[in-house]
């Protein structure tokens, strides 16, 4: 480890979807900084496909539940930036327990810790159901308050304790959580060359696509049919992959400058201003690949049956049945646009985003 605490960041989920594309940015703009990247089942292969992003990596390995490998590494490190889970409430006690240990150390020089968490903390549950426009909730990230959020929507466990750590006054952190949208796209750290009608995958990172878009095509492959919970007519807001990233890094970057917010103003969408796209439309566009496989034997998209949807209990509800509406005003003010999504739309990126998943499953 290098003697200047000030330049080492401390990653978690370097090896995952978002994680990986920020790697690639941070490896690019920030070449100053040590990066110490917590991964698991840190294989040798593995280890060359992240040092191929930055040679200068240092790889420990462990998992979210190594709560004292955390502890300890959070303690020395300026910087935490924790891209691997947005519940993991035992990880994120970790990192903050070994932060407080730095503060209390480094009297008058905070450390930081960056989050990533999700848009589903302003979800309504419309349960797939149509609400008209002027009765969906909507949120600013300038004036948002997470004690008045419904208490059980997800990822709010974590981030109060974030909130908390970040406004106290004996042993302060100085936390910003990012909030993003339905991040979709194939990103540098994972997959660079897609050329001609078929995608020639180089693998960089971990072999990972969009979360929800594995689980939709494991869903879909056993109904042999594409579906939504409830009606499908919930719309999200949404980003690409290369836009997150680049908001995480700018937050980075407005942290060290000293220009971005933190503790209670720290609270950040991470999301465009494209149009918000409904499931239906969504696992439509998926349900018409597949079938265009012979992969389900109806095309297009209907509502999936309970059998399917109850084994998911409330989060499937909350997550994939909920309207999101919020706009991101202080990432901009830090200078930070949509610039990938604006080019590549979710729906168009579809097509290539399933090549991916289908040689993953």
């Amino acid at each position: 480890m290098p003697s200047d605490i000030q330049q080492t960041i401390f990653l978690l989920g370097a090896a995952g979807y978002l994680g990986s594309q920020f790697l690639v940015l941070l490896s690019q703009r920030l070449p100053e900084c040590h990066v110490i990247a917590l991964v698991r089942n840190l294989s040798a292969d593995k280890k060359d496909q992240l040092k191929s992003i930055n040679p200068d990596l240092e790889l420990i390995e462990g998992t979210l539940d190594d709560a004292e490998l955390i502890k300890e590494q959070a303690a020395q490190a300026k910087y935490v930036i924790n891209c691997a889970s947005s519940d993991h409430d035992g990880s994120v006690r970790a990192i903050l327990e070994g932060l407080e240990k730095q503060s209390e150390n480094r009297l008058g020089d905070p450390p930081v810790y960056l989050h990533v968490s999700g848009t589903g903390i302003i979800s309504d549950n419309a349960r797939g159901e149509l609400v008209p426009e002027e009765k969906i909730p909507r949120y600013v990230d300038t004036k948002l308050d997470l004690e008045k959020l419904p208490p059980t929507n997800p990822h709010l466990n974590c981030d109060k304790l974030i909130i908390a750590a970040g406004t106290r006054d004996k042993n302060p952190v100085r936390t910003a959580i990012l909030f993003p949208g339905w991040i979709y796209g194939v990103g540098e750290g994972e997959y660079r060359i897609f050329a001609g009608a078929q995608p020639l995958i180089v693998l960089l990172g971990i072999k990972k696509s969009t979360g929800a878009i594995r689980i939709f095509m494991r869903i879909f492959q056993k109904t042999k049919f594409a579906g939504t919970w409830g009606p499908g007519h919930n719309a999200m807001q949404n980003i690409h992959v290369k836009d997150c990233a680049n908001g995480l890094l700018t937050l980075l970057e407005g942290v060290r400058s000293g220009k971005a917010d933190t503790g209670a103003e720290g609270l950040y969408f991470g999301i465009s201003d494209e149009p918000p796209v409904s499931l239906h439309e969504i696992t439509a566009v998926i349900g018409d690949i597949l079938f265009g496989k012979g992969l389900l034997t109806q095309s297009g998209s209907r509502p999936l049956p309970a059998e399917v949807t109850e084994p998911t209990g409330e989060i499937g509800w909350v997550l994939f049945g909920s309207n999101h509406r919020c706009k991101a005003q202080r990432l901009k003010r830090l200078g930070w646009e949509a610039t990938e999504t604006k080019q590549l739309p979710l729906l168009k990126s579809l097509p290539q985003e399933v090549e991916v998943a289908l040689q993953e499953l």
